[in-house]
């Protein structure tokens, strides 16, 4: 039985009425380690590669996105098999790699330029992402987006957010169509988790690249999440939130379109206005 991703609790509700014991539901955060298993010198390795903060549910996703996103893997067809360890109850996810997968486990010891406090600059931090990354999309191409599709995509995304509705405490990233179709949407209480599972389920689901799709973003716009959506062949992101000065830098580079503060009928485009048709 998987766990719950809420949680039922009691607490004290305080307004100018007065005081209230209420219910009310939290967001689940629990970890999740990522292992993989694979063979070298004639036998058979298990090795931890990370363990993340996330909300239950969605636990091969989000593993198979995070192998992709961080170069460990190329597609789904790299994948043998993956399951929980010890039975569903557990937070340990193995993913079992096939035997001649040429692995660059050096790509996981990234920690270096993925914070934010890291001091690294942002020209070194983009060259050791174009280590793990598939090459640039094409920047001269005729994929548009109206704005007037763009401008809706919130209130959509924030109507098929359940967890969210019950909690207030979750990130959430989703894909459209440019006729500003929901084509699927993923939860977690990290931002980065949740792009993994929806990358993930793509991958599984062998739909990428996404390079036809739009991804929004609930809250700001990191490198790491611009990183995230190069990998999977993204072209637009746009985010309820404000992107980072390095995250600008790389979608310029990296020919992405990247949109902030879209809320309000209103957004900013920071790179590749190429791609959003203006509807006035």
């Amino acid at each position: 039985m998987v766990r719950s991703p809420v949680l039922s609790t009691s607490i004290f509700k305080v307004n100018v009425a007065g005081i209230q014991k209420v219910d009310d539901m939290l967001a689940a955060e629990e970890p999740l380690e990522i292992r993989i298993s694979y063979s070298a010198f004639a036998k058979k390795i298990q090795k931890s590669i990370s363990v993340t903060m996330r909300t239950p549910g969605n636990d091969f996703e989000l593993a198979t996105g995070f192998l992709l996103t961080e170069g460990i893997i190329k597609n789904a067809a790299d994948i043998i098999g993956i399951k929980h360890c010890n039975g569903l109850h557990e937070n340990v996810v193995r993913v079992e790699i096939k035997d001649d997968l040429q692995l660059d486990l050096s790509k996981l010891e990234r920690n270096f330029y993925t914070t934010s406090s890291c001091g690294v600059c942002g020209k070194s931090s983009i060259e050791a992402v174009r280590t793990v990354c598939r090459l640039p999309v094409e920047k001269n191409d005729n994929f548009q987006f109206p704005s007037e599709i763009i401008y809706s995509l919130p209130l959509t995304l924030r109507t098929q957010q359940e967890i969210f509705k019950n909690t207030g405490g979750l990130h959430a990233c989703a894909l459209f169509d440019t006729f500003g179709n929901l084509l699927l949407t993923k939860e977690d209480v990290g931002r980065h988790n949740a792009l993994d599972k929806l990358i993930g389920a793509a991958l599984i689901d062998n739909t990428l690249p996404l390079n036809k799709s739009l991804l929004l973003l609930s809250g700001r716009a990191s490198f790491e999440l611009i990183q995230k959506a190069w990998m999977a062949g993204i072209k637009i992101v746009a985010a309820v939130g404000a992107p980072s000065s390095l995250a600008v830098q790389m979608a310029e580079e990296f020919g992405m379109t990247l949109i902030g503060f879209l809320r309000d009928q209103a957004f900013n485009i920071y790179t590749g206005s190429h791609r959003i048709k203006i509807s006035l």
